[in-house]
């Protein structure tokens, strides 16, 4: 059951309140490059980001706002440190939302600015702590822990609130996962706001993808967290990818396909492993979210995954189609892929009536 947050909209995407997990990531062009950045918040959004985070470190960077914000398919998200004037600039330029820490911006004076430039155009702005960020006072008091992370967030929850603004996102992220589960729990007892889950720096495209599935899969699983965001050392579209088959993979949101396959063992007579990865290949594009399986055994194939709305199965040079458990055709194994390929696309055209 998840946690019922206090939902924000971002753009055309709800935060919270029971919403949709929506996946976040951020572009690594320089945001001055509009062309560029424009072009990468368009694969990610055609890879299924929701919602794209760009870094704003200097004027020209707001400046570029003006003409990235308009033509971007997607709601943006303005990533602001410390300058008020460039969070100013950039709700002027219509961002859907801000990443900002009021605490790091100094005089309360200049927070209030944002923050009544914010409501009047209700705009939401996170707050993102990590265990990097962590002020000297909080250190000293509690140490690197997750109860000074989670302090940390609500100092700034708190001068929000003394603003009476509420359109609030939280994210508290270390790159150690029981560290980032624990502050995570502790704070979503003490907040009504959406929670932005991450683990941080989590690293490369292989040890990245699995340290972000299992933190982000410990949260979910609780019931915590309302977006997301994968952060790896890689192609920003990668992030979109590995967050969409985490939220998959807990069956909490869908887009395209499922694939499972069976371990190869003694009984495997067909090259399963590269059929595997042909069939991920040619349909991992495919948009309908469906579950697609790649067995190694004749005998026990169609039985163990019944479940799949396609699946196929192959020994001795042959295979089998199968749909739901029930065999639809047997071919040979090398048109094994291109008969699974076939019967997809008659699920297309029959779900496009």
């Amino acid at each position: 059951m998840r946690d019922k947050t206090r939902r924000v909209m971002v753009g055309s995407v709800p935060i919270g309140g029971g919403a949709p997990i929506s996946v976040q990531s951020m572009t690594n062009t320089d945001t001055r490059d509009a062309a560029a950045t424009l072009e990468q918040i368009k694969a990610l959004a055609a890879a299924g980001c929701d919602l794209v985070r760009l870094a704003v470190p200097d004027q020209a960077a707001a400046d570029a706002l003006f003409t990235i914000v308009p033509q971007s398919p997607v709601p943006l998200v303005a990533d602001i440190h410390f300058d008020h004037r460039l969070a100013l600039r950039a709700l002027e330029a219509g961002v859907h939302k801000l990443r900002l820490n009021p605490g790091n911006i100094g005089d309360e004076r200049k927070v209030q600015e944002v923050v009544s430039a914010a409501r009047e155009r209700a705009v939401p702005i996170r707050i993102g702590v990590n265990s990097g960020s962590i002020s000297k006072p909080l250190l000293d008091k509690y140490g690197r822990t997750p109860a000074a992370m989670v302090e940390s967030a609500l100092e700034h929850v708190a001068i929000f609130e003394r603003l009476s603004f509420y359109d609030i996102v939280i994210s508290v992220k270390a790159t150690d996962i029981a560290f980032t589960v624990q502050a995570y729990e502790e704070l979503s007892r003490r907040v009504p706001y959406a929670l932005h889950l991450g683990i941080t720096e989590a690293g490369t495209r292989w040890f990245g993808t699995i340290k972000s599935a299992v933190g982000l899969g410990a949260l979910l699983s609780r019931g915590i967290g309302d977006t997301l965001r994968v952060s790896l050392t890689a192609d920003p579209v990668e992030e979109v990818k590995v967050g969409w088959a985490i939220l998959s993979s807990l069956d909490l949101r869908r887009r395209g396909p499922v694939f499972i396959s069976c371990p190869t063992c003694g009984r495997t007579e067909i090259d399963l492993e590269g059929i595997a990865q042909e069939v991920e290949n040619r349909l991992c594009d495919f948009p309908l979210p469906i579950t697609i399986a790649i067995m190694g055994c004749v005998v026990n194939g169609p039985g163990e995954a019944s479940h799949a709305d396609l699946g196929i199965c192959g020994g001795r040079g042959v295979g089998l189609v199968f749909r739901r458990g029930q065999i639809v055709r047997k071919v040979r194994e090398e048109e094994l892929v291109d008969a699974l390929v076939a019967e997809a696309n008659r699920l297309l055209e029959k779900d496009r009536g």
